[in-house]
């Protein structure tokens, strides 16, 4: 196993050896009906030189100011390939980056969220058919917003009632007609953004509630729309589990898989020392949203962007998909679930349709937590089957069945993370060898 090692960029990073963190792997295989469109899995190999035109690229963009620092890690077949850390935490304190620098994992966090939710499916103690309501009594009084003109030409909201419950399925996949009011300039956006759905310091019961009175976007199961569903699944967590979103994910997942800083809070010294910092100059992950600080602690636990981590974690947790639910000897999930959540779940036999802000963009559709590849195209590289998703922040990753790898990218940058992650991917694609 390759050892990390840290790249002597710009900002004076000052660390001449390479730093002795290993990331764990696991060996167990999936099943083969784990991920039945890419059963056989790829001999291609990494090459070493090529990987390193990703050192060149990151040098570059550290020395010309776009970034601190970033740590990034390419492993394959259950083997680091590539695990590199570039520049500083941040460019006020110049401390090194390393491989257990802390991040705001921001969206991240809902595979993690969706994860814990699969964990209480196949406990038997809900279903993905289930309707809300039946944990959260306040949705059964949930109505869909239309916004029309009145008889005078005048802006005019109609509560339509729901033509069916939103099921735990819908808030999985992002079909549960619950919107963000961060982005987008629609009437039911700003109805969300005008709510004040974070005043004060309330935790995942009170947010849940709030969430239950707004009016949905759309009725349940017709549009992909992202939104505030994942936080509602973190408390469904905690109604079924008994416990807070943190301790039951602390029990079943982050515990035993050794991700032992990974949480919605920085609360000891020493971890606050360890977090990342975007450039001064780049810390609005919106342009009316500040990127937040997890030194401050809440009651709040979000699921859908609560959390904190470092790569070292979410490493194992990639890994343990990647093995269909397994790691180190211990199942997680079955290979069966884990193949149900990397499906797509909104293709055109689904009958449903993607709004305008449609994430995923051209080359995939949705599971249960994920992006899912589902068409080649030659200027986003990548196989069918490919899972993934990403952190306003700057942190994203992707899981490649066919060719057995992941790929984790960590960096506090909201203004520069798209462009830098098109030309990683690029970049990780173009290192295979032929």
């Amino acid at each position: 196993m390759k050892r990390w090692r840290t790249d002597r960029p710009a900002y004076g990073c000052g660390v001449a050896a390479a730093l002795a963190v290993l990331i764990a792997s696991g060996t167990a295989e999936p099943s083969a009906s784990a991920f039945a469109d890419s059963a056989v899995h790829s001999e291609s190999s990494l090459s070493p030189s090529k990987l390193e035109r990703i050192s060149d690229y990151l040098r570059h963009e550290i020395a010309t100011g776009k970034i601190p620092g970033a740590v990034i890690l390419i492993q394959q077949r259950g083997t680091p390939v590539y695990s590199t850390c570039f520049g500083v935490r941040d460019v006020v304190g110049q401390r090194p980056m390393t491989p257990d620098t802390i991040f705001r994992l921001y969206s991240m966090s809902k595979p993690i969220t969706s994860v814990a939710i699969m964990m209480l499916v196949e406990d038997g103690k809900l279903s993905l058919d289930d309707p809300i309501e039946k944990y959260i009594p306040a949705f059964a009084d949930a109505k869909v917003g239309l916004d029309t003109l009145d008889d005078k030409g005048q802006p005019m909201l109609t509560l339509e009632p729901l033509h069916r419950s939103i099921t735990i399925e819908d808030l999985l996949r992002h079909t549960s007609g619950i919107t963000y009011g961060i982005y987008g300039d629609d009437p039911a956006r700003k109805r969300y953004a005008a709510a004040d759905l974070f005043n004060g310091n309330f935790d995942n019961a009170e947010l849940a509630d709030r969430i239950a009175h707004l009016p949905l976007a759309e009725q349940p199961g017709t549009l992909w729309d992202y939104g505030h569903s994942d936080d509602v699944l973190g408390r469904v967590v905690e109604v079924v589990s008994g416990k807070s979103l943190l301790e039951f994910e602390r029990e079943r997942l982050l515990g035993p898989l050794g991700m032992k800083d990974t949480a919605f809070y920085a609360t000891d010294p020493a971890e606050q020392s360890r977090i990342a910092e975007p450039m001064p100059n780049d810390r609005n992950v919106l342009p009316v949203v500040g990127i937040r600080d997890p030194r401050q602690v809440r009651r709040s636990e979000s699921g859908g962007a609560g959390m904190v981590g470092t790569i070292t974690d979410y490493a194992k947790f990639a890994q343990m998909l990647l093995n269909g639910g397994e790691f180190e000897g211990r199942r997680y999930l079955s290979a069966n679930t884990i193949a149900l959540m990397t499906r797509d779940h909104i293709g055109p036999q689904s009958g449903i349709a993607r709004d305008r802000y449609y994430w995923p963009g051209d080359v995939s559709g949705y599971g249960l937590g994920f992006a899912v590849r589902t068409k080649l195209m030659a200027n986003e590289p990548g196989p069918i089957g490919e899972y993934r998703w990403d952190g306003v922040a700057g942190t994203f990753f992707w899981i490649d069945p066919k060719d057995d790898m992941f790929v984790i990218f960590m960096a506090q940058t909201p203004t520069q993370r798209g462009r830098i992650q098109r030309e990683l991917r690029r970049l990780v694609y173009d290192a295979f060898e032929n």
